[in-house]
């Protein structure tokens, strides 16, 4: 870890967010979650799964 690190930490413990940003980025972690949840079981649907693309050079 760089001093740049050790500076936000710093920073943000002085600062800390407010709870209403936490609850945000916990939804979001939340949701993800559940996304990969659904994945992994099985339970995604097909239409929804990107495919990969092949090089074309």
């Amino acid at each position: 870890m760089n001093i740049v690190w050790l500076m936000r930490m710093k920073r943000w413990a002085q600062n800390p967010p407010s709870p209403r940003r936490v609850k945000f980025v916990f939804a979001i972690i939340l949701v993800a979650a559940i996304i990969f949840g659904l994945e992994y079981a099985g339970y995604w649907p097909e239409w929804l799964t990107a495919e990969r693309m092949g090089r074309r050079f």
